[in-house]
């Protein structure tokens, strides 16, 4: 790897954890950077969860501190997650580069359309803030696809996980926010030791990869207790659209 590799990777990073601790798509930039550098894709899946562990950890802390973070339901949501993870990520090391990549882009094209449509605003509430009993099944039994889905390939889970919340539980963006990063934290965590009794983890980029995730994650907690998201989203939608592109084969650069 040289300089310019190991810098973009740090920008990479740093950009993917501001966005995955404000609003949620990190990965859809870092997972494609990773194989446009010559990674095959289950190696470039595993790396890219080492940075999201680390990016988690320093997220978590931050909102905790803030009092945003909902430690009950924090933990009960991520048991069904880790169950979950690990079904997906035994998927994710046993398919082929060229099915990943297709996956992939097709993946970072419907989450645009949950960037543009916003389904956390647009969706009422079933809660208000209050934890039933059938709102808790409700939760476990969508996180544990949550898991599933976040284990094979991540990219766009943290959207899925606001939604979710959202919808059911009735909680602030903040909160959600607080939430997603711990319990992604969790099972990709989980999910990681897959990708390494597998032997496919790069540990190189993967810790360089870490750095920018940890610095973006902190700056990203802070400011979204205090400041919208909508700049992230443009940036995000012309930003994946042309890495799906180049992941399908319509860019050639």
């Amino acid at each position: 790897m040289s300089f310019t590799d190991i810098f973009l990777i740090l920008i990479t990073g740093f950009i993917a954890g501001f966005i995955n601790t404000m609003a949620a798509g990190g990965s859809l930039l870092t997972l494609p950077v990773l194989i446009f550098l010559g990674l095959p894709s289950a190696v470039a899946n595993g790396t890219n969860r080492v940075a999201i562990v680390v990016q988690s950890i320093a997220a978590t802390t931050n909102f905790y501190r803030k009092g945003y973070f909902d430690k009950k339901l924090g933990f009960l949501l991520s048991i069904p997650a880790i169950i979950g993870s690990v079904i997906g990520a035994n998927l994710a090391v046993s398919i082929s580069d060229q099915l990943f990549n297709r996956i992939l882009a097709v993946i970072m094209v419907i989450t645009v359309i949950f960037i543009i449509w916003r389904p956390e605003k647009k969706i009422s509430a079933i809660g208000n803030g209050d934890y039933s009993i059938v709102r808790k099944v409700l939760g476990i039994t969508t996180f544990f696809f949550v898991g599933i889905y976040g284990g094979f390939i991540q990219a766009g889970a943290g959207f899925f996980i606001i939604a979710g919340l959202t919808a059911i539980f009735g909680i602030s963006l903040v909160k959600s926010n607080s939430i997603k990063v711990f319990v992604g934290g969790i099972y990709i965590l989980v999910s990681l030791f897959v990708f390494i009794i597998h032997g496919q983890i790069n540990w190189y980029l993967g810790l360089s990869l870490a750095v920018g995730n940890a610095f973006g994650a902190w700056a990203g907690s802070h400011i979204a207790i205090y400041k919208g998201d909508k700049w992230i989203r443009v940036f995000l939608i012309i930003t994946v659209f042309f890495m799906a592109g180049k992941l399908l084969g319509f860019f050639d650069f």
